[in-house]
């Protein structure tokens, strides 16, 4: 019997466990760093953005959104809102975070591959871990952040950026 048929007030059979998406790509421009995850990695570059360019913190805060089906980042953020201007990304990650809990969610796990040929990140990885452990309030379990390359192809193979996918799983009641 679906929840239509139990009535619009019906507790679920069963819990609503979602999964969302996010994509992300910023440019690389002047710099002597980049963040990755709320971590500072050294670089001789920088990425471009209006806020911090936390490309793979971006691309989770859309994979959150998109389980809540509540729009994307630019949306709750505009770039075209001066407020936002250089602002840390932990502040929209734990923004979508709040809006779980405000639906007597939670997350249940994140993954996040961020795609580039350089910096390397693997010594960061678990610092990357960790951070987002802390923005989201989860055991570190739950948080799997990988990197890679394209194999020198497109243009985080040209090293003209980085991109970054992110999966969340958040369960509803």
């Amino acid at each position: 019997m679906s929840r239509a048929e139990h009535g619009a007030d019906a507790a679920p059979l069963l819990p609503d466990v979602r999964v969302g998406n996010g994509f992300d790509v910023h440019a690389f421009t002047e710099g002597d760093h980049v963040i990755l995850c709320g971590v500072r990695i050294p670089h001789e570059k920088g990425l471009k953005g209006h806020s911090d360019a936390d490309v793979a913190m971006h691309a989770l805060t859309d994979a959150l959104f998109g389980a809540l089906a509540a729009g994307d980042i630019g949306a709750h953020f505009p770039p075209s809102d001066p407020q936002w201007k250089g602002a840390p990304s932990h502040i929209f990650l734990r923004h979508a975070m709040e809006m779980v809990k405000e639906r007597k969610g939670r997350i249940s796990h994140c993954d996040i591959t961020i795609i580039c040929e350089r910096p390397r990140l693997r010594p960061y990885i678990e610092e990357m871990r960790a951070t987002l452990a802390t923005i989201l309030d989860l055991d570190i379990a739950r948080i799997s952040v990988k990197a890679t390359t394209t194999e020198r192809l497109g243009f985080t193979g040209r090293e003209e950026g980085i991109a970054a996918l992110a999966t969340a799983t958040i369960i509803l009641p």
